[in-house]
């Protein structure tokens, strides 16, 4: 394999916009310039990310292909942009390669972003590449724009109002544990491979928040990046209220069954503390209960199901029939 070292810096970013191609005419300069430059859209709030993956943390290049962290890199940006109700407009990498690294595994990352970034309307303008004395680092940041009476936050919601989420919880948690016990991806079934997926390369929920926004149906958001624990007590919090949770009412994905149930882990575990599911969670006013659900039905059939409610009393909780317990804590990096 032929190392990075021996193309150089230029050499990689001309790779770069190889694959980017033709760029939306909102993108008025793009890869090659100082700076990127887009033209604003008239009208429209302008909603900006960031995040950063860093191998040993949030991914392992021995489990995982450099295709899917490339996608998985934006994904998590993107998910951010759904939660505010914002739609993807351009993109920007930053990369720090360790020493060794080669031209096909630069060009299998660079391929796994851009087909995301083509395929969600974020295309690559621009961004960094270095040199790391250490693992692979991976920084990008996401640009998008929402209408100012659009625009989801997470401070938007009172106490009475109902809590659902998007899809199914847990699947990424224990699609990772599935890799952490080196499973035989051959050997699982269907639904555990699907978890290794959900794991690898998620999918962000971009259309959905959309939706949910342009209908003014849910008056706060967050997307599930720490767990379910975690983003459930951020958004009450956030809004000033409790919440609870209904333990049998959270859609546990069904590969989290057949994984723990035979090794005597509570599934609920995984969708609580497990983390990267990139589901979104909303809160909803019971007025608004027959709008926000007849919006989600326009999501391609995504599951929402109504797990909580905030409340007056402060704190986090999970119901399981008239036991309150309080909610863990989720995915920490520190």
């Amino acid at each position: 394999m032929l190392p990075i070292a021996m193309l150089g810096e230029r050499a990689l970013v001309d790779r770069l916009r190889e694959r980017v191609g033709t760029v939306p005419p909102h993108v008025l300069i793009g890869i090659g310039d100082d700076a990127a430059v887009l033209e604003p859209e008239r009208g429209m709030l302008q909603v900006v990310t960031t995040d950063g993956l860093v191998e040993g943390v949030h991914f392992r290049r021995d489990w995982t292909s450099l295709s899917a962290i490339g996608h998985k890199a934006l994904a998590v940006n993107l998910s951010d942009l759904a939660a505010m109700g914002a739609s993807p407009r351009a993109s920007l990498l930053s990369v720090a390669l360790p020493a060794g690294f080669s031209l096909e595994e630069f060009d299998a990352l660079a391929d796994g972003f851009v087909a995301l970034a083509t395929a969600a309307g974020a295309p690559l303008v621009g961004g960094n590449l270095t040199r790391s004395p250490g693992p692979l680092l991976i920084d990008v940041t996401a640009i998008g724009c929402v209408a100012r009476r659009r625009l989801l936050r997470r401070d938007g919601g009172h106490r009475g109002d109902e809590v659902y989420v998007s899809g199914t919880i847990g699947g990424s948690a224990a699609g990772l544990a599935m890799l952490s016990e080196s499973a035989d991806r051959k050997l699982l079934g269907a639904a555990a491979r699907d978890c290794v997926e959900r794991h690898e390369q998620p999918v962000p929920r971009t259309r959905c928040g959309q939706i949910i926004g342009r209908a003014r149906a849910a008056s706060a958001a967050i997307d599930l990046s720490d767990g379910l624990a975690d983003a459930v007590r951020r958004l009450s919090e956030a809004c000033g209220a409790g919440v609870v949770l209904d333990a049998d009412a959270i859609p546990l994905h069904e590969g989290v069954l057949e994984w723990a149930t035979p090794r005597g882990i509570d599934p609920l575990d995984f969708a609580l503390r497990g983390g990267e599911d990139y589901e979104l969670a909303f809160t909803v006013p019971p007025r608004l209960r027959s709008r926000f659900l007849g919006a989600a039905r326009r999501c391609k059939g995504l599951r929402m199901s109504r797990i909580g409610r905030l409340v007056a009393d402060p704190g986090a909780w999970v119901a399981r029939g008239e036991q309150l317990t309080p909610l863990p804590g989720g995915f920490d990096h520190f």
